[in-house]
């Protein structure tokens, strides 16, 4: 007989252990006005979706190189944050290697106006957030990183939280990569354009508290020395952040443990909001 109630029990943890998260996981197609194209993106409710009056959102961003999929298909874990934190997570889709800018040179790229204005307002028109800045966090990988500083620095009136993780913050040391130079046009000859489009120079956009933001790169990384540059200069101009650095390379290795503690400060943030 105890064998057979040992059994139970355990059939009953490993049963609640699968059901306990339930989070919901949709991909919607959404419409940019600016670039007359369908964009998709990957939206996760939480189980409780349905009982909840409204929720805040984290919006997130892929590298180069990848897809409004590759952080749900990478880290599925995600599902069980977005469950244990009663929250929403947005992956919108930054085409291969967008930048996440509004291009100066190419009027077919608008990913800045794309994520920060009509994918926001998508979510807001058919999800139930909360529509305010108090409820909203952006954050990202690579390109990503850049990407929602650059967005959170550029629309405060939007977001009241980013992050990056393996951030490019500071891409002019690398002119000749991830296709930079077809939407600011050649660095040689647009010093200005990129030194104005680059997060480690829009600093002067903060004022001290109004965006929380998470700052986090591996030692072995390629962009660690820039990130400890930026992190540098916000302590000279005395813009509180959280500052994280821990041996890890540029891969979904580092990556899948630092969208928890990303996660985790995003949470934190919109606690302190209510």
């Amino acid at each position: 007989m105890y064998k057979h109630l040992k059994f139970a029990f355990l059939f009953l943890i490993t049963f609640t252990q699968t059901i306990a998260f339930a989070a919901k996981v949709d991909t919607v197609e959404t419409f940019s006005i600016s670039m007359h194209k369908t964009i998709k993106a990957v939206v996760v409710t939480p189980d409780a979706y349905s009982k909840l009056k409204t929720l805040p959102v984290v919006y997130l961003l892929h590298g180069a190189g990848g897809s409004y999929k590759n952080w749900i298909d990478n880290v599925p874990e995600i599902k069980n944050i977005v469950d244990q934190y009663q929250m929403m997570v947005v992956c919108a889709d930054g085409n291969v290697t967008s930048w996440y800018f509004d291009s100066p040179v190419d009027t077919n790229w608008k990913y800045e106006t794309y994520v920060s204005t009509e994918l926001v307002s998508w979510i807001d028109q058919h999800y139930k957030t909360i529509k305010d800045r108090t409820g909203r966090a952006i954050t990202g990988l690579s390109m990503g990183g850049h990407g929602a500083l650059y967005l959170a620095f550029k629309h405060q009136d939007v977001f009241g939280a980013a992050g990056s993780t393996s951030g490019g913050v500071d891409f002019r040391p690398f002119p000749k990569n991830w296709k930079i130079a077809e939407k600011l046009g050649p660095e040689d000859q647009n010093q200005d354009v990129w030194d104005k489009n680059t997060v480690t120079n829009m600093t002067g956009l903060l004022t001290p508290g109004k965006l929380a933001l998470i700052i986090d790169c591996g030692t072995e990384d390629f962009f660690y020395k820039v990130n400890t540059e930026f992190h540098d200069k916000l302590l000279a101009q005395k813009i509180p952040h959280d500052f994280i650095v821990r041996p890890g390379m540029h891969n979904w290795a580092y990556w899948s443990n630092s969208i928890r503690y990303q996660l985790l400060f995003m949470h934190n943030y919109f606690v302190a909001q209510k």
